[in-house]
């Protein structure tokens, strides 16, 4: 029986590292390495593009680090990693969000046989069901415990790039997607206003209406109606309701 290919992607800012782990891996015939990245941001447009099945990952990199990939992977796809590092102060968080194995810099060959034959493993066996609960709770942790969301991954025309927060206009619902106005183009993202308003900070973004929310600092006049809703001018032009139900949340700021 043919054994099944194990897509791999390596990631680390230092030649020297990826070609290391890039001369162990051709070493098995069952992997197949799909790319490399050398920092955090080529790595989270190479994986989304590629779903690798595994992915070594160096944790510190210059821009974003490997939490960070793993943080924004986990919009689109549920990875596979293999964390490698030099500081050995990253452990307890490697595992923490669940990561196969932590590979300490400088590491032998056989070290990295034992955590590749364990990757996949869980990848091949019915481990990766127990694998991908777990990635699961992780990702609920991140809500949980981040404070707030600093940016959104945006895939565009075939573009994949990041949307800061701070320059996120209004959102509005849009079916399973929501359309995100930033400095006058609008981007669509799957997902859900009641999930992405509890991951914004509640001091710049405010919730007007049952399918928009609006960052405050792009406000420019509030137009009262007849009816007991305002109108909302936006910094850009464009008009929305602020509704009674929601009108407290924005007249009652201090």
């Amino acid at each position: 029986m043919t054994e099944k290919i194990i897509r791999a992607l390596i990631v680390d800012d230092e030649p020297a590292a990826r070609d290391y782990i890039r001369d162990l891996l051709k070493k098995d015939k069952t992997i197949e390495i799909t790319g490399e990245a050398s920092d955090g941001l080529e790595a989270v447009k190479t994986a989304i593009v590629q779903k690798p099945d595994l992915i070594f990952l160096d944790i510190q990199m210059p821009g974003m680090d490997g939490f960070e990939v793993v943080e924004h992977l986990l919009q689109v796809f549920q990875p596979h990693i293999i964390f490698v590092t030099a500081y050995d102060r990253y452990a307890l968080k490697a595992f923490e969000v669940n990561a196969i194995d932590y590979l300490l810099k400088p590491f032998e060959s056989t070290r990295f046989r034992k955590s590749l034959e364990r990757a996949k493993a869980i990848i091949l066996s019915s481990k990766n069901r127990d694998f991908d609960e777990r990635m699961n709770a992780f990702v609920q942790n991140i809500k949980q415990g981040k404070k707030h969301l600093k940016r959104l991954l945006v895939k565009s025309r075939g573009r994949i790039y990041f949307v800061r927060a701070d320059d996120i206009q209004h959102i509005e619902a849009a079916g399973n997607y929501m359309s995100l106005r930033v400095a006058g183009t609008e981007h669509l993202i799957r997902g859900t206003l009641n999930a992405i308003e509890k991951q914004l900070d509640p001091e710049k973004f405010v919730r007007i209406h049952r399918s928009a929310i609006v960052n405050i600092e792009f406000i420019r006049e509030l137009q009262p109606q007849a009816s007991g809703e305002y109108i909302l001018l936006m910094a850009d032009g464009r008009k929305l309701t602020l509704s009674r139900t929601y009108k407290n949340n924005l007249l009652n700021r201090g």
